[in-house]
């Protein structure tokens, strides 16, 4: 008899016939308080879990006594209770490498569109404000040789750094947990404190995953210190950035504009101030959002889950401490 798993998102028919070589699959439409009873029972002799997103707590594990693997078609793993899985020795795995050009080419198009007004400008337009050749008050400002600094010099960062320096002729700053010596001598990047990056870049581009350490990280403090013609990217996870701080800093002029793909909360709010400042690109979280990338990362979470479950992990453990342990 084949190991059951249990599937919690849609996958493309070669996929799932990929998974289904192995285990026996059960699949559900995501976990909700629809069909949480059912996802519940399946787990109970689930080795495998796969999808994107959770909440992958502390009471579904309990549901899953023979659990030996778990798969997320994402980067992010905010929605996984970590500590909970290390401590009952389940590997979680993610999908990192499938999306990271694709998101590099969003920063930049944030990076470009928020600088050049690409968004406000095409609005007038389309509203039949374009009467005469731009005066002023329609320019936007220059993206090439300005300074970017990078919160996060990942593999996203490294993608987005290779494009500013070469693409760009952009000067590289970047803020991490410890020197990056490929990015150093890649793209003449600098490693400096996050209070240095802050004051002396043109564009912040801040790509973190969410933790203890990195909620609200970039604050009132943080905008205070940034260059009143400063623009701020977003498109790690939204609480990172302290969203209300933001639309104080934009309304009040202390920095010129940001580009966002993550929010605090999302979707966003109708009413969220955000929606009505014209020095801002608001995009719904698609950074990772192309058909070919979106297949990537579920292909890697599957290859990624039949690694876990024979043994067999190289790459992409979140927790690899349970690896040691075994």
């Amino acid at each position: 008899m084949k190991p059951s798993i249990v599937l919690y998102k849609p996958l493309s028919a070669d996929l799932h016939q990929r998974l289904e070589q192995h285990y026996s699959v059960v699949e559900f439409d995501g976990i909700n308080a629809g069909n949480r009873d059912r996802v519940f029972a399946a787990l109970q002799q689930a080795e495998g879990l796969l999808g994107s997103g959770g909440p992958i707590n502390k009471e579904l594990l309990d549901h899953a006594p023979r659990l030996r693997g778990v798969s997320t078609a994402s980067a992010g793993f905010d929605s996984f209770d970590v500590a909970e899985l290390t401590r009952r020795g389940i590997p979680l795995l993610n999908a990192p490498a499938a999306l990271t050009d694709t998101v590099a080419d969003l920063v930049l198009g944030l990076m470009l569109a928020t600088a050049r007004r690409i968004e406000d400008l095409s609005t007038r337009v389309k509203a039949g404000e374009w009467q005469s050749n731009a005066t002023a008050d329609w320019f936007g400002i220059d993206v090439h040789h300005k300074t970017l600094g990078i919160v996060g010099m990942g593999r996203i960062g490294m993608a987005v750094a290779q494009r500013a320096h070469f693409g760009f002729d952009m000067p590289i700053l970047y803020n991490a947990r410890s020197q990056h010596k490929d990015a150093e001598t890649r793209f003449a990047a600098r490693h400096c404190d996050l209070d240095t990056l802050l004051q002396e870049s043109d564009f912040v581009c801040v790509i973190l995953p969410l933790s203890d350490q990195t909620f609200h990280l970039i604050g009132k403090e943080q905008f205070a210190k940034m260059k009143s013609t400063g623009i701020l990217i977003s498109a790690g996870r939204g609480p990172v950035i302290d969203e209300q701080a933001l639309i104080t800093a934009l309304q009040n002029g202390e920095i010129y504009g940001a580009g966002l793909d993550v929010y605090e909360k999302e979707p966003l709010a109708k009413d969220s101030a955000l929606l009505s400042l014209p020095n801002v690109v608001t995009l719904p979280h698609v950074g990772s959002a192309t058909a070919q990338t979106r297949y990537d990362m579920d292909a890697a979470a599957v290859e990624n889950l039949i690694a876990a479950l024979s043994g067999n992990i190289k790459d992409f453990c979140v927790n690899p401490q349970v690896l040691k342990k075994a």
